[in-house]
């Protein structure tokens, strides 16, 4: 299952990056310096969303079980959810400055 995810999100970034690419050569830009700024730009937002994600697994697997045994950890747990969730956003403004600059 984790190959067949793997697959199609390559196939979707490098055919999303050569459409960008192309409408960059159009535009007069390089291409070749056009299309590294898409693929660096979703590779960061990709790695950090699926970083993200399993630390969100992991943090929300252990909270789970710290609340069945003790129901007033649950406020406790959240903020460590929430900083977790936080490495996807630093990903998205990486990604962010990799475009705009």
């Amino acid at each position: 299952m984790k190959k067949l995810f793997l697959f199609v999100g390559l196939l979707l970034l490098f055919s999303s990056s050569f459409v960008f690419a192309q409408e960059a050569h159009a535009e007069g830009e390089d291409s070749s310096s056009s299309m590294w700024r898409y693929i660096s730009a979703a590779i960061a937002v990709g790695i950090s969303c699926i970083a993200g994600g399993i630390a969100v697994g992991q943090i929300g697997s252990a909270a789970m079980g710290a609340m069945s045994e003790n129901p007033e950890l649950s406020g406790k747990a959240l903020p460590y959810a929430g900083l977790a969730e936080g490495i996807c956003l630093w990903g998205f403004l990486v990604a962010l400055l990799i475009l705009v600059i």
